[in-house]
């Protein structure tokens, strides 16, 4: 709908050229909390996702190959909160792309290098807690530090890697339907070779991998269950190693629920986009990718919830006492401050 003045002029996004695209229309009221409120959930996903960052960074004792991904996992998160969502606001609240063709091009491979790089992590995540609950005695072996940072650092050069090509030929490839778009509007069109290698890369692959893999961990997570119960009902000493057990389920089920919630925020937005079903409205779309980008501030709650050590470490960071003598040699799975 177009953005009309009080004489009923229409508003475009830059008059001075002839083929702009038009302003929607949007009230004075309805700008400001548009505005405060994609503010401050971008400030929110920024703010919980340093304090992840910060606290795996800084303590010797969060060094682990789990932990690791989780780092990742938060720096993608907040580029989200820090660059995807407010520009993408900006682009929702105004009607208009103001930022150019280069920038729409870096800011779409941006958008799809997060989106990789969280799913790539996630299926780190899902192997590396199957290995640890399936075949823990060979864990410290097979997942070690080196190869979980080296994991990640792959998982970031691919889907860099990927999104660079998708853009640059989504630009230079399909300048016959791009000269059908107006001036200032981001907008990529997707051949069909790009939709099924971006289908098979981005959605079959890494779903079922996470999906299998989550299910073989509870089925084995159930398996154990009865066993340890069977044990302690013949009165079978198992006090070590059920406890062990117990962590390392606690951590897959802590796992598991960051990777279905991102899943439930994801795969309805991916399905949709890939339909190109007309009937969807844009509303639909834009409140779909809002959910897949407000997950980003929801991970570190979910932390919060199941992870002490978490609680411990911001409590450290937010009184500051990070900044004391050898504050990051802290147990903080034992410290009780």
């Amino acid at each position: 709908m177009a953005y009309e003045t009080e004489d009923h002029e229409t508003q475009y996004c830059f008059p001075a050229i002839n083929s702009s695209c038009i302003k929607g229309k949007r009230s004075r009221h309805e700008y400001n909390i548009m505005y405060v409120f994609f503010s401050l959930l971008s400030a929110w996903t920024v703010f919980l996702n340093l304090l992840v960052i910060i606290s795996i960074s800084h303590f010797k004792k969060l060094h682990t190959p789990t932990n690791l991904i989780i780092l990742s996992l938060a720096v993608a998160d907040l580029l989200v909160g820090l660059i995807v969502m407010p520009v993408d606001a900006i682009k929702l609240i105004e009607t208009c792309w103001y930022f150019g063709d280069t920038f729409c091009g870096l800011f779409t491979i941006t958008l799809g290098l997060i989106i990789s790089v969280s799913l790539s992590n996630l299926v780190l995540i899902a192997v590396d807690r199957y290995v640890a609950m399936c075949h823990p005695l060979q864990y410290p072996q097979k997942i070690t530090t080196t190869k979980t940072l080296l994991s990640i650092c792959l998982s970031w050069i691919f889907s860099l890697s990927i999104n660079m090509a998708f853009v640059i030929s989504s630009r230079y490839f399909d300048t016959s339907q791009r000269a059908n778009l107006c001036y200032g509007e981001c907008y990529f069109i997707i051949n069909l070779s790009w939709r099924v290698t971006d289908l098979f890369i981005s959605f079959i692959f890494p779903c079922t991998m996470i999906i299998t893999l989550y299910l073989r961990i509870f089925y084995v997570v159930h398996k154990q269950v009865k066993v340890i119960n069977s044990l302690m009902k013949g009165g079978e000493c198992v006090m070590e190693g059920s406890v062990r057990r117990k962590s390392e389920s606690k951590a897959a089920l802590t796992l598991g629920i960051i990777v279905t919630v991102y899943l439930i925020c994801w795969i309805p937005y991916y399905v949709l986009s890939l339909t190109n079903i007309t009937i969807i409205s844009s509303a639909t779309m834009t409140f779909l990718l809002w959910t897949l980008y407000a997950n980003s501030g929801l991970n570190p709650l979910i932390y919060a919830l199941f992870y002490r050590w978490f609680k411990i470490s911001v409590k450290h960071i937010l009184t500051l006492r990070i900044f004391q003598t050898a504050s990051s040699l802290v147990d903080i799975f034992t410290n009780n401050s």
